[in-house]
C-alpha cells in the first residue's frame, strides 16, 4: 500500500509540473502557431488562453480514461466503494496534479483569474480525491466525478471563439452552446439521481461501514457541494445560451 501511495504521489507531482510546463512554454507556441489573434491579446487574455488550453488538455486526458473505466473496469464496476482503484488512482493523481497545478495560477493571477467558486470547487475535490490516493477507496464514485469533465472542451472553447471575435449570433458560436449546454446538463445534471442511487443502494453496508466516519463525510459533504456548484454553472450557461439565441433571432429579424 506505502508503495502504490508513493507512486500515486510521484504521478501528483509530475502531472503537477507537466501541467505548469504546457501552461508556461507549449501552450502560447501552439497558440501563436494555430491563431493570430493570440498574439495581439494583452498578457491578462494570454494567461487565460493558456490556462484553458491546459484545462482542455487535462479534461480530455481524463474524461476519456474515466469512459474507459466506467466501461471496462469490472473490479471496480462490481465494488463501488472497495474495487481494485488502480486505474482510477492514476486518473485521480493526473486531477490532483492538475488542481494543484491550477489552485497556484488562481492565486497568482487572483486579479484577473480568481474565482471563489473554482477555488470551492477544488478545494472539495482535493479533499475527496486525497482519500482516493491514499486509501483506494470509492474509485467507482471518483470515477463518475470525474466524467464531468468532458463538458470543459465545450465550456473553453465558447471562450476562445468569444475572444478570437467570433459573433455571439454566429452559428459556430451557437452550435457549440448548444452542444456546451447538452453536454454539461448529460455529465454533470442528468447523472446526479443515478449517482445518489447508487450512495443509496451502498450506504448501510458492511463495505460502508469500513470506511469509517471521516472518509463517509468526504464522499458526501463534497458531492453535495459540487452538485450545487454544478446547478449554479447550468443555469449560468442557459442563461448564456438563451440571450445569444434571442440576439440571433434579433439580428436575423433585423
Amino acid at each position: 500500500m506505502e508503495d502504490s501511495n508513493s507512486v500515486g504521489y510521484c504521478i501528483v507531482a509530475s502531472s503537477f509540473v507537466a501541467f505548469q510546463f504546457f501552461f508556461s512554454a507549449l501552450s502560447p507556441q501552439l497558440s501563436l502557431s494555430l491563431s493570430p489573434r493570440y498574439a495581439t491579446l494583452p498578457d491578462v487574455k494570454q494567461n487565460e488562453w493558456n490556462s484553458r488550453c491546459v484545462s482542455t488538455l487535462h479534461a480530455l486526458i481524463v474524461g476519456l480514461f474515466c469512459l474507459y473505466i466506467l466501461w471496462f473496469d469490472d473490479a471496480v464496476n462490481a465494488n463501488p466503494i472497495w474495487g481494485d482503484p488502480w486505474l482510477v488512482k492514476l486518473n485521480v493523481a493526473i486531477t490532483c496534479g492538475y488542481l494543484l497545478y491550477d489552485l497556484l495560477l488562481l492565486v497568482r493571477y487572483w486579479t484577473t483569474l480568481g474565482d471563489s467558486l473554482f477555488v470551492c470547487h477544488h478545494l472539495a475535490a482535493l479533499y475527496a480525491y486525497g482519500y482516493v490516493l491514499s486509501r483506494g477507496v470509492l474509485p467507482f464514485f471518483a470515477n463518475f466525478r470525474l466524467i464531468s469533465e468532458l463538458s470543459t472542451p465545450f465550456v473553453n472553447l465558447r471562450w476562445f471563439l468569444d475572444t478570437a471575435g467570433w459573433p455571439r449570433s454566429s452559428w459556430l458560436v451557437l452550435t457549440n452552446g448548444l452542444a456546451m449546454m447538452v453536454v454539461f446538463f448529460v455529465v454533470r445534471i442528468a447523472v446526479i439521481p443515478s449517482y445518489y442511487a447508487q450512495v443509496y443502494f451502498w450506504y448501510g453496508t458492511p463495505e460502508y461501514e469500513r470506511l469509517g466516519l471521516w472518509v463517509q463525510l468526504a464522499w458526501i459533504v463534497p458531492s453535495v457541494a459540487l452538485e450545487v456548484l454544478n446547478v449554479v454553472w447550468m443555469y449560468r450557461i442557459i442563461r448564456g445560451f438563451y440571450r445569444a439565441f434571442c440576439r440571433s433571432k434579433t439580428h436575423k429579424a433585423t
